[in-house]
């Protein structure tokens, strides 16, 4: 029988057996998932997947086709992906096009290169929408099931919403296409709520209000997830910091601690 090779030539010959690409470590870390040996310990501990198959260091990846995934959720590693952050007015509708030739949120963002907005809002409400060219996130974001809340300031008709009315928002209401999954909600100040919902209904927070004697004057979405920025002018827009963007990834994860970049 012939002698093994010594140990540095059967790592060369594993390596060279790898596929092409960058190493994925060095991926993670150009993303923001913290130092290369953060991420290097993010791989050993199984917590990383490129294609559905759990990575080992060393690993290389390409980034133009590989899905990784950290803890479940994809992770855009493509150098083409952006995330913005604008402040729709109203007027503006949430299409490509329109055709009534009304102003879209497309209008307001780079042309290039092209994006596509993460859910909707009504032509008469105003606040914060994603746009992005990363599908896997988008899908992630707004589907009901991995909860990433959405928060709103209403102005409400009616005055000050009494405690009945605040308790069925809070607990479902009934609504032509079913009932409501449970919001948070609370009243800051007489005529004007806060509510957190994680479903995507169509127009659902003013049919909400409506339900209980109080349709809605205003509408502001002032949260996506962990994003918000209260000094975003209205129009505005802004790409996503490493950092948010990090912090939507966990989100799409259900459970922030185990995207912890710190462990």
């Amino acid at each position: 029988m012939a002698p093994e090779p010594p140990l540095w030539e059967q790592w060369e010959a594993e390596r060279a057996r790898l596929p092409g690409g960058e190493r994925l470590q060095k991926v993670l870390a150009a993303v923001g998932w913290g130092s290369r040996r953060a991420c290097e310990e993010l791989i050993a501990a199984g917590r990383v997947t490129v294609n559905g198959e759990v990575a080992v260091l060393g690993r290389r990846v390409d980034p133009e086709h590989d899905l990784v995934e950290v803890d479940g959720a994809p992770i855009g590693v493509r150098p083409d992906l952006v995330h913005y952050l604008l402040n729709k007015p109203t007027g503006v509708v949430t299409t490509a096009r329109d055709t009534h030739g009304r102003p879209t949120v497309l209008d307001l963002v780079p042309v290039e290169p092209r994006v596509f907005p993460v859910g909707r809002l009504d032509a008469d409400t105003e606040g914060l929408l994603l746009l992005t060219n990363d599908g896997e996130l988008a899908n992630r974001i707004a589907h009901p099931r991995h909860g990433v809340d959405k928060e709103y300031l209403a102005e409400v008709e009616g005055g000050r919403v009494a405690a009945g009315a605040l308790r069925r928002l809070r607990e479902g209401v009934e609504l032509d296409d079913g009932v409501t999954a449970p919001a948070e909600v609370s009243q800051p100040e007489p005529g004007v709520l806060r509510i957190t919902i994680h479903e995507g209904r169509n127009r659902q927070v003013r049919r909400m209000c409506e339900a209980v004697g109080h349709p809605v004057r205003r509408l502001v979405r002032t949260r996506i997830g962990p994003l918000t920025d209260r000094r975003l002018a209205p129009g505005a827009w802004r790409p996503l910091t490493v950092e948010e963007w990090s912090a939507l990834v966990r989100a799409v994860a259900g459970d922030p601690r185990r995207y912890d970049r710190s462990t």
